[in-house]
């Protein structure tokens, strides 16, 4: 029951933390073929399973990633009574305590079945974003489950593009995340001219203007960075070891920031104050850059935050609607980019002549 009350949470809640989310289409196949050994007359040890699950699936599956498919089903909300049945010394044969169990048994009341289906109807609106591919999956599945099918009317949609580089790896980067696999990225940044290959342990995936980042441990300095997806050539699971997240609270990670670039701690706060024509401020007092925003005159507002890339890029937006009237460094920074921009233009105007 506790499956249902995790989509049913979907559904009242509203908000889906990617940080929970159980799997993709690969580990769901996965989990189903385990759910038929462990239900099974046979005990398999885990080398058993290695083969059971890469002759159904057609592909190498590691022992790690079978522990860690062990792990997620016993725990929220699969809760599998998988026992471990040790044998011949150090091996051990697993197999569920209730041959009865199945991580697909779901008993519903009709209430419980009316909810569902309103769960499924509402998720079906979402599910045809590119971030939110895994749904279809996730939605078929239950239909088929259940034996019946919401109705799909598309109501919704989303700015996207489609031609960005990287949404194909959301969801293998989500499993790895969620699994604590550790990966080698293939990465290209934008400063630089060729490739590099990164060890990273991930830890959190964010959308920010239409762009996902991943964050996670690098292990060649030690520090949490972030990785735009379209800047990752490939990637693949490592065997190295996994370091935990022990410093990093992410659900307050951004809070004094635009955007997903953190500087270091050290960087202090500033009160940002900016300006804005009368027919810009209306768009601003209802759409805030930042939850600290206040106005504290006529069309004036003050944020908290730590200066970053991305509040540079917010104002220039707003270029010629707004002023920076402190701090005087970031007025002067903006100044001198008005001033680089406009040589740009003159440069045009003094090359053309009136030989047309």
């Amino acid at each position: 029951m506790s499956f249902v009350r995790f989509l049913l949470t979907l559904h009242f809640t509203k908000t889906i933390d990617t940080t929970v989310m159980p799997t993709n289409k690969n580990a769901l196949l996965r989990y189903q073929i385990l759910d038929r050994c462990f239900s099974s007359k046979v005990r398999y040890c885990l080398e058993e399973l290695k083969d059971v699950l890469e002759e159904k699936l057609g592909y190498s599956v590691s022992k790690r990633t079978i522990r860690y498919d062990i792990e997620n089903m016993r725990n929220s909300p699969y809760d599998a009574p998988i026992e471990a049945t040790p044998y011949d010394g150090k091996k051990c044969y697993y197999h569920y305590s209730d041959p009865e169990f199945s991580i697909f048994n779901v008993g519903l009341t009709n209430e419980e079945l009316d909810k569902l289906l309103s769960t499924i109807q509402m998720l079906n609106r979402f599910r045809d974003t590119p971030a939110n591919a895994w749904l279809g999956e996730v939605i078929n599945k239950l239909e088929c489950r259940l034996g019946a099918k919401a109705s799909y009317e598309k109501l919704i949609s989303f700015d996207q593009n489609d031609k960005l580089k990287g949404l194909e790896h959301l969801s293998g980067l989500l499993e790895a995340t969620t699994q604590h696999q550790t990966l080698e990225l293939t990465y290209h940044p934008y400063s630089q001219s060729n490739e590099r290959l990164i060890t990273v342990s991930p830890y959190y995936l964010k959308q920010y203007n239409g762009r996902w980042f991943l964050f996670g441990m690098n292990a060649s300095n030690n520090r949490v960075e972030s990785f735009a997806f379209d800047r990752i050539e490939k990637y693949a699971v490592s065997d190295k070891p996994f370091v935990k997240n022990e410093a990093i609270d992410f659900s307050s990670y951004f809070n004094d920031v635009v955007g997903v670039s953190v500087p270091s701690d050290n960087v202090p706060k500033e009160e940002v104050v900016l300006k804005f024509s009368d027919k810009r401020f209306p768009y601003v007092a209802s759409k805030p850059i930042h939850p600290s925003q206040k106005v504290i005159a006529p069309c004036t507002i003050s944020i908290t935050v730590k200066p970053n890339f991305e509040l540079d890029q917010h104002i220039f937006s707003y270029i010629p609607d707004v002023e920076v009237v402190s701090p005087g460094w970031l007025r002067d920074k903006v100044l001198e980019k008005i001033k680089e921009n406009l040589k740009k233009y003159e440069s045009v105007q003094n090359g053309c002549t009136d030989d047309i």
